[in-house]
């Protein structure tokens, strides 16, 4: 089962590769312009984290971001949407700093498991984002459709950090 989307690339915007590798698994491919050390802060720093990831666009409300980036520890989001919340939260697999991230999403059906890679290149970041879902149902009901443009937020995010800047 390959199925692939694919976002549009600008001067200005990198292109967002999606693939549904099988009936469980989804692989998105993106190479920012920011080196690795930079972007996974921004993936693991709760105050960078929270300006990027909810897409403006589909209406949520990041309302709590708490992050514990260690092997073992946990996260956990909380959104507002309309009138309710949402949470989403799971526990942190791996943590390599750099160049990988895996965890647990937790607040489903089942389990899924994302593994982000970051591979720096010439400065510039190849990120790979593969979900493993628990079942053929749960990635259908999934929010896949969002990553994109999260990815766009997170590529203005880091040019207003500049590739250069160090975070504290």
């Amino acid at each position: 089962m390959d199925v692939r989307r694919e976002s549009e690339a600008t001067p200005t915007k990198n292109r967002t590769e999606v693939e549904r590798r099988s009936e469980r698994e989804l692989v998105v491919t993106r190479t920012v312009n920011a080196p690795a050390r930079l972007v996974f802060e921004a993936w693991t720093k709760a105050e960078l984290f929270r300006r990027w990831w909810v897409p403006k666009a589909y209406g949520p409300y990041l309302l709590s971001c708490e992050m514990d980036v260690r092997v073992g520890r946990q996260y956990r989001l909380v959104f507002r949407h309309e009138d309710s919340t949402m949470e989403f939260f799971g526990t942190y697999l791996e943590v390599t700093p750099h160049s990988r991230l895996v965890w647990t999403n937790e607040e489903g059906d089942g389990q899924t498991v994302t593994t982000v890679t970051f591979n720096e290149t010439a400065g510039k970041t190849l990120l790979v984002v593969n979900d493993l879902y628990p079942s053929k149902e749960a990635i259908d009901s999934g929010s896949t459709g969002a990553l994109p443009e999260a990815l766009d937020q997170l590529d203005e995010l880091l040019a207003s950090l500049g590739s250069s800047t160090e975070t504290k």
